[in-house]
C-alpha cells in the first residue's frame, strides 16, 4: 500500500509542480500582458467612455479548461467581453458617479504584493508589511490633524471604512440590544448609502434615524441638528450618533464641521465622517478651510481609490481612539496562540477589522506615493477642483440651470426647456449623451428635481475633456429643442 501511495503522490506532483511557471512562462505572460496593459491606456484618448452596445456576438463564457489555455485566448476574451461594452472606469472621459482611479502604479504594487503573497494581518507573520501599512494610516491621520492616539485600517473601500466606523461607534457608546430602539442617529438625506447598509449590518436597523434638514448647499444645518437633539431628549431617546460628509456622492456637499463638532461634544455624540470622496482634497491648500474641524471627528471613512487616483480596491477608515477600534473587533483563537507579537507597539490589521486574511493592500499606495511623489497628487487635485468651477461657469453660459457652485468637483445642473416637463427633458438629454458615449456623465434625483452631474475625479481628465462634454451637451440640445419643434 505504501508503495502504491508514494507512486501516486509523485505522479500527481509532476502535474502540480506545473503551477510554478517556468521562467520562459514567466516572461512570455509578463510580455504579453504589459502589451494588452500597453494598447488599453495607449487606445484610452480615442476610445468612447461608454459603450451601449453588448459585444459582438453578445455575452459569452469562456468554460474552464481542463488543460490550460494559450494567454492569447484569455486575452482575446477580455478584449472582446470585459472592453467592448458598458462604462470605462479607466478613462478621462468618466464623469459620472464618483469616477475610480487606476494610476499605473497601482497595479505595480499589486503585482509584487500577490508575488511575494506578503500576510499583512498580524505583525508575527508578517512584520513588515504591518509595518508599511501602519505608517500609511499614520500619515493620513497626520494629514487630518488626529493624535498619537489614532490609528485605523486599510480596507476594500469605502462600505467596509463606514461598517468598522459604525460598529466601533456602537462599542465604544456601549450600546446594548435593548439600548438600540431609543439610540438616535443623526445624518442627510445626501449620506451615502453604504451608511444605511452599515448601520443594518451592524445590528442598528431598529435605531432611530434623524434627517436633519439642509442649507441652499445642501449641507447639514447645525441649528436644525441641535433642535432635534432637544427634542429628542426630551422624549426620552438617547443621542449617539452624528454622521457627516465632507464630498457628498450627490452634490458633493461639505458639511459644516466645526459647528457640528461643537454640537456632537455637547451631547456627548460619536462624531464620523464620511470623506471617502471628498478628503484628500484636503492637501489643497485653498480648499484647507472646508475641513476646519476635522481634527474633532471620532471617525473618518477615506477613500485613496478616489482621492488619489487608485484603482479601485482600497479605502481607509481613521479612528481617532484606536483602543476603540480594538474594542470591537480583537479575538483569539487557540490555533492562534504561536503568533506573538514582538513589538507590543504596533497594532496588528486583524484586531482593528473583520478581516483576519489580509492581503498586503497598502503596497499599492505606499509605491505609488514613492514613485510619484505628493507634489503630483495635489496637483491633480487643484485641477479636478478648478475643473469643476470652469465646468459650472460655462455650462451656465450654455443655458443650464445649475446647482451649488462646487465646493470640491462635482456640479449639479440641468435644461429648463420653454415648453413641457423639465424632468423629462433632460432624462431624454441624458439618453442622447450616452448615445454619443464619448463622455460618460450620470444623474441624480434630489426632492423630486432631475438633475445631470459632473463628476470630475479622473487623473486622466483634463480641459480637452470638459471641453469635449460641453460641445457634446450643446448638441444634444440643440438636437432635442429642434426636435420638439
Amino acid at each position: 500500500m505504501e508503495k502504491n501511495l508514494l507512486k501516486e503522490i509523485q505522479q500527481l506532483e509532476k502535474t502540480a509542480r506545473k503551477l510554478e511557471a517556468s521562467g520562459t512562462e514567466r516572461a512570455d505572460w509578463i510580455r504579453l500582458s504589459a502589451n494588452f496593459a500597453a494598447r488599453f491606456i495607449d487606445s484610452l484618448p480615442e476610445e468612447p467612455a461608454y459603450k451601449a452596445a453588448p459585444p459582438p456576438g453578445g455575452f459569452r463564457d469562456l468554460p474552464l479548461p481542463e488543460k490550460g489555455r494559450k494567454m492569447e485566448e484569455a486575452l482575446d476574451f477580455l478584449q472582446e467581453q470585459l472592453l467592448s461594452t458598458g462604462l470605462n472606469p479607466a478613462s478621462g472621459g468618466h464623469l459620472g458617479y464618483i469616477p475610480g482611479g487606476g494610476i499605473y502604479t497601482t497595479a505595480l504594487g499589486d503585482y509584487l504584493a500577490a508575488i511575494t503573497n506578503a500576510y499583512a494581518g498580524i505583525s508575527f507573520a508578517g512584520p513588515g508589511a504591518v509595518r508599511l501599512e501602519n505608517s500609511l494610516l499614520r500619515w493620513m491621520c497626520d494629514m487630518v490633524g488626529y493624535p498619537q492616539t489614532a490609528l485605523g485600517n486599510l480596507t476594500s473601500g469605502g462600505s467596509i471604512a463606514n461598517l468598522i466606523a459604525i460598529t466601533t461607534a456602537r462599542e465604544a457608546k456601549d450600546l446594548s440590544c435593548l439600548d438600540i430602539p431609543r439610540s438616535t442617529i443623526y445624518l442627510t438625506e445626501q449620506a451615502h448609502h453604504s451608511i444605511q447598509k452599515a448601520l443594518n449590518i451592524a445590528g442598528l436597523k431598529e435605531a432611530t434615524l434623524r434627517y436633519i434638514p439642509m442649507d441652499e448647499q445642501f449641507r447639514m444645518s447645525p441649528q436644525a441638528l441641535q433642535e432635534q437633539i432637544i427634542a429628542d431628549q426630551k422624549a426620552g431617546l438617547r443621542p449617539f450618533l452624528l454622521i457627516a460628509a465632507t464630498g457628498t456622492t450627490d452634490t458633493g456637499a461639505v458639511d459644516p464641521l466645526n459647528e457640528l463638532a461643537d454640537i456632537a461634544q455637547a451631547y456627548d455624540l460619536w462624531f464620523h465622517l464620511d470623506a471617502a470622496y471628498g478628503g484628500f482634497f484636503m492637501l489643497v491648500d485653498e480648499l484647507q478651510p472646508l475641513f476646519n474641524g476635522i481634527e474633532r471627528t471620532d471617525s473618518i471613512t477615506i477613500d485613496p481609490h478616489k482621492g488619489l487616483f487608485l484603482s479601485y480596491g482600497l479605502g481607509a477608515v481613521l479612528v481617532k481612539n484606536v483602543e476603540a477600534l480594538h474594542k470591537a473587533h480583537r479575538y483569539k483563537a487557540n490555533y492562534m496562540q504561536d503568533a506573538v507579537k514582538t513589538d507590543l507597539s504596533l497594532w496588528d490589521p486583524a484586531e482593528l477589522s473583520p478581516e483576519l486574511t489580509k492581503h498586503f493592500r497598502g503596497l499599492r499606495l505606499w509605491l505609488s506615493l514613492q514613485l510619484n511623489g505628493l507634489e503630483r497628487f495635489k496637483a491633480a487635485l487643484r485641477e479636478k477642483h478648478l475643473l469643476a468651477r470652469y465646468f459650472y461657469h460655462k455650462i451656465a453660459e450654455l443655458g443650464f440651470e445649475t446647482g451649488p457652485e462646487p465646493p470640491l468637483s462635482v456640479v449639479l445642473y440641468r435644461y429648463l426647456p420653454e415648453k413641457g416637463d423639465a424632468n423629462s427633458f433632460n432624462r431624454r438629454l441624458l439618453k442622447e449623451l450616452h448615445r454619443d458615449g464619448r463622455i460618460f456623465v450620470s444623474s441624480t434625483l434630489i426632492n423630486g428635481i432631475f438633475w445631470l452631474r459632473f463628476a470630475v475625479l479622473s487623473f486622466r481628465t483634463h480641459l480637452n475633456q470638459v471641453n469635449t462634454f460641453l460641445e457634446m451637451i450643446a448638441q444634444a440640445k440643440a438636437s432635442l429643442i429642434d426636435h420638439k419643434k
